[in-house]
């Protein structure tokens, strides 16, 4: 039994769920729009505000979508409510951060400096204190765009297990290795 997709998604006060008869939910609310198509086996109803989903069979493909669609609604109710934010690390000698508007400029160390233009649905700020890393922050009401873009900037230069240098989430751990040891006779 789906327990995630049983939970009914409450819905705030200032945010309106809506419904298409091609099984597309619209979320609407103070941070923005979004919507996602279901999958036309899930039911999917707002009552007493309240989100419930129902799922025809016990499929294991409908127990999947059952909690899937239902993990991602709640997700947009969060997120337009809310919104999301996502802080990014730059460990290593010389990692610089700075952005202009919405262009990140990032010196990972590579002989060149990297340009990476961030989307506008995403808010990007980024912080330079002398004695610490410089982090990157995004906020958006979208979690699945804000997880896209932290995965592509975190791609530019993976976390190394030796030393730990690259772009990381704060407050993630990098499993280490013990570095090369000289035989001392």
């Amino acid at each position: 039994m789906s327990r995630i997709g049983k939970k009914p998604v409450e819905i705030p006060a200032k945010v309106e769920v809506t419904i298409d008869k091609s099984n597309v939910v619209t979320v609407k609310g103070p941070k923005g729009t979004l919507t996602q198509t279901v999958d036309p086996d899930i039911t999917v109803k707002v009552e007493e505000g309240k989100v419930l989903l129902e799922r025809p069979t016990e499929q294991k493909r409908h127990k999947a979508l059952h909690g899937l669609y239902r993990a991602l609604i709640a997700n947009m109710v969060t997120g337009v409510n809310t919104g999301f934010k996502q802080d990014l690390e730059l460990v290593g000698v010389g990692f610089k951060a700075s952005n202009n508007g919405n262009l990140l400029e990032l010196s990972l160390g590579y002989s060149h400096s990297i340009f990476f233009q961030i989307p506008t649905e995403l808010k990007v700020t980024t912080v330079t204190e002398k004695g610490k890393n410089p982090t990157i922050t995004l906020e958006c009401h979208d979690k699945q765009l804000i997880g896209q873009i932290s995965s592509k900037l975190k791609s530019l230069r993976k976390p190394e297990p030796y030393k730990g240098k690259g772009v990381r989430f704060v407050g993630e751990t990098i499993r280490r290795k013990a570095g090369k040891t000289s035989a001392k006779k």
